[in-house]
């Protein structure tokens, strides 16, 4: 009895309230957390444990590219093709001539990447200059100053280190005078 008292005469010194009332309060106070609880969490473990867990989500496959094959000599309008809107074909990037396979790159220079629109395209300007207009993305590298040119070949060692040197770039004459050459070595051996 002796606890009773004491508690009651606790709760009216620092409450100012009944016990009646203090106790309501708190019952209110606890009715209240529970189901405040209840919208952000799981009720309880063995409700939880009722439910069944959720299906687990398929399991993505990571890309991997297909290995990369040699181009030899592939002219500029040849490079186009390989910019990533076919995605059977690897993906391609020219830097002073030489063509590399950045399809391990294709979060970058695939299609919707932040360097999708140097696939398919020699690129030696724009990585020289670090820059981002369509009219940069050449192989002029005429007016370059020494800095530019010092950028530019360390862009051209990352890629050497990073993706395979696939082919190199000559220019239409080149290869439409091969076609030339040999239709006309074939037709002077059959004059012969």
């Amino acid at each position: 009895m002796a606890f009773y008292s004491t508690v009651v005469a606790a709760i009216d010194a620092y409450t100012g309230l009944s016990p009646a009332a203090f106790f309501t309060i708190l019952a209110l106070m606890f009715g209240v957390y529970r189901l405040v609880s209840s919208l952000f969490v799981y009720p309880d473990d063995a409700a939880a444990e009722k439910t069944s867990p959720p299906p687990a989500p398929p399991a993505m496959q990571p890309f991997v590219p297909p290995e990369p094959v040699q181009m030899g000599d592939i002219t500029l309008e040849e490079l186009k093709a390989y910019d990533g809107s076919d995605p059977n074909k690897p993906l391609l990037m020219a830097i002073k001539g030489q063509v590399y396979d950045v399809s391990m790159g294709r979060l970058f220079y695939g299609p919707g990447g932040p360097y999708a629109f140097f696939a398919g395209k020699e690129t030696s300007r724009a990585l020289a200059l670090m820059s981002f207009d369509p009219s940069d993305i050449n192989s002029n590298l005429e007016d370059l100053s020494e800095a530019e040119l010092e950028v530019l070949h360390d862009w051209e060692e990352k890629f050497k280190e990073k993706y395979v040197k696939v082919g190199q770039i000559v220019p239409e004459s080149s290869k439409v005078g091969d076609d030339n050459e040999s239709s006309d070595q074939i037709k002077g051996n059959q004059d012969e």
